[in-house]
């Protein structure tokens, strides 16, 4: 059962039912998000601009790769304390050593959480001729499941074969923004093949929102537009 929505700190927090506690996730900024379940706080790309101030800080923090709107070291040590754990791919630490890594395909335990590595990259868009913004295999999408849910955060990538195949997701934070990921019909696509319960795009900028609403008619898969870009 998904509950109803509520305002948040900043931006409009939902509620998730699980058959341990409620989980809660409020959009920050961007790319970045905030969870919390059975007292604990979990952060997911934290970067700049997103206001951190009065929040709660991290028992755990999940980077997806390297770039600068996912990947905030001074936004990760204000978060910090003592027993926050910070998971990422190995690209990430390398930059940050006291990281505990996770590649694609991996999973990991944590608390009441188990935290999955998809595969995060693209398939046909990059800077250049023979180059991809995100290569394959060096960035992580996650699935978090608790309490029997299933929370996918896509993080930047296309609509990989590994995205298609995903199984009983009940919450999918999709990105959609070019040229760096894929525009809205690309991205409800991938959706259809998996078919989550619940739709929220995110890492959106300039993209159209209705159309990818739009593309999903008809699914029966919910879709939630979200405020990510505060003025």
């Amino acid at each position: 059962m998904v509950m109803g929505v509520a305002m948040g700190v900043q931006g409009q927090s939902q509620s998730f039912s699980t058959s341990a506690d409620p989980v809660k996730i409020t959009p920050l900024y961007h790319a970045s998000v905030m969870i919390e379940a059975g007292g604990k706080t979990i952060y997911v790309d934290p970067a700049k601009p997103a206001k951190l101030a009065g929040l709660p800080k991290a028992d755990l923090i999940l980077i997806t790769h390297i770039h600068y709107d996912h990947f905030d070291p001074e936004l990760i040590a204000t978060l910090s304390k003592a027993g926050t754990v910070v998971i990422a791919p190995p690209s990430v630490v390398e930059k940050m050593p006291a990281a505990k890594a996770i590649s694609n395909g991996q999973t990991q335990h944590w608390e009441q959480w188990t935290i999955e590595a998809v595969p995060a990259y693209n398939l046909v868009r990059g800077p250049s001729a023979g180059q991809l913004y995100h290569p394959k295999g060096r960035d992580n999408g996650y699935v978090l499941t608790y309490g029997g849910k299933r929370f996918y955060f896509s993080a930047d990538t296309e609509g990989t074969p590994e995205m298609r195949a995903l199984k009983n997701i009940d919450v999918a934070f999709i990105c959609m923004n070019l040229p760096y990921t894929m525009p809205p019909e690309e991205a409800a696509e991938a959706v259809k093949a998996f078919h989550p319960r619940v739709v929220i795009p995110y890492h959106y900028r300039g993209s159209d929102l209705e159309l990818f609403k739009q593309k999903l008619a008809g699914s029966g898969i919910e879709v939630r537009l979200l405020e990510w870009y505060p003025k």
